[in-house]
């Protein structure tokens, strides 16, 4: 699954900006998440966790004024990739505080 996100940001912003709302939420995600991986090659992130006994991997590449998401589902959750995209959608809009978010 494939998604292109806007972000009002430059590239070194919102680097900054998705690492802190990382360990500002690190909490949360442990209590919904097991497995989790985190790792920063540059501008980009490499993730993944296990979520209701699903592993789920993926990268994000922060460019400016857009994120480019790569997240490999397993088969099981390709049936709900669209409602899967749109809270994806939803927490990015959260955690920058940007409206105009696609």
């Amino acid at each position: 699954m494939q998604l292109k996100l806007k972000h009002p940001q430059t590239q070194d912003a919102a680097v900054r900006h998705i690492k802190q709302a990382i360990d500002q939420h690190r909490t949360e995600i442990l209590k919904s998440a097991q497995d989790v991986e985190e790792r920063w090659e540059g501008n980009v992130l490499h993730f993944g966790a296990t979520i209701q006994g699903s592993h789920i991997t993926g990268t994000l590449t922060v460019l400016d004024n857009e994120f480019d998401i790569d997240v490999t589902l397993p088969l099981m959750l390709r049936m709900f990739e669209g409602r899967i995209k749109k809270a994806i959608e939803e927490q990015t809009k959260g955690l920058l505080g940007d409206k105009e978010t696609h």
